[in-house]
């Protein structure tokens, strides 16, 4: 099998349609998308949160549990570090959200550097998508409750300046605040676990395709595999960061839903 693994990869490089994978399913049809290795990975991603906070929170102690303690270190640190510091004290509404976001961002991109999984959910752009969306509806509800239908979009699209301007900048205010948001939070996250996850399967590949082909070609794929050791230690910082940096720039939009200034 590993032989006919290292053929493979010589003779058909990666690409993108690596990324379109086969139903995982006993029945149906081998290219039926709908429930992949991928799909599998959202939903043990779903049932591990689920299951590890209601475990850890079962009999809450006074003097917490390990579990217990990093439960409440995983929420106090995106309620204190994330909801309360970009919103302010109106921030703690939002820390079940945010938590439940970060950790869910984390785990799916923690999938990406597993072994025998080594591939995120999120490098599939449907899924950054998704969330993107939510966070996006979920700062207009937010600013609509707060300030009222009209006085929100007017709060959010009429910016103070001399009135001669404004019809050049409502447009501006209307594509950064209502359409590049929601863009860029789904394309930079999918785009790092996209791009990470290729690096991997390149030079991962690309050790067995130059050692499939000669001999004399070992030491430079043991070279690609200690790049491929060095890039996951690398993917492991990327997928912390992009965690943090999609629930940091969801609670950045929710306080400047709740700003009552432009």
């Amino acid at each position: 099998m590993i032989g006919q693994s290292t053929v493979l990869a010589a003779e058909f490089p990666p690409s993108v349609e690596d990324f379109y994978l086969p139903s995982i399913l006993p029945w149906g049809a081998h290219d039926s998308y709908w429930f992949t290795k991928v799909t599998f990975l959202i939903w043990v991603a779903v049932a591990a949160i689920i299951i590890f906070f209601l475990v850890s929170y079962r009999k809450p102690q006074l003097v917490p549990t390990k579990k217990q303690w990093m439960a409440e270190s995983a929420y106090g640190f995106v309620r204190n570090n994330i909801a309360v510091e970009m919103i302010g004290p109106r921030g703690v509404a939002f820390a079940p959200y945010l938590t439940t976001l970060f950790m869910f961002i984390l785990l799916n991109n923690f999938f990406g550097i597993v072994p025998l999984v080594q591939i995120s959910p999120n490098s599939h752009i449907a899924f950054p998508a998704i969330l993107a969306v939510i966070s996006y509806f979920m700062f207009i509800i937010v600013g609509i409750r707060h300030h009222g239908f009209f006085k929100y979009f007017k709060t959010a699209l009429i910016p103070p300046a001399p009135w001669f301007i404004l019809p050049l900048l409502i447009p501006i205010e209307f594509f950064s605040n209502f359409m590049v948001r929601p863009f860029s939070l789904a394309v930079r996250l999918f785009a790092n676990m996209f791009a990470g996850h290729m690096l991997l399967l390149v030079f991962t590949l690309g050790g067995f395709a130059m050692i499939s082909s000669n001999v004399w070609f070992t030491p430079f794929s043991i070279v690609s595999w200690l790049m491929t050791i060095a890039l996951t230690l690398l993917e492991f910082l990327v997928i912390c960061l992009q965690a943090y940096v999609f629930t940091v720039l969801t609670a950045s939009y929710v306080q400047g839903a709740l700003a009552d200034e432009h």
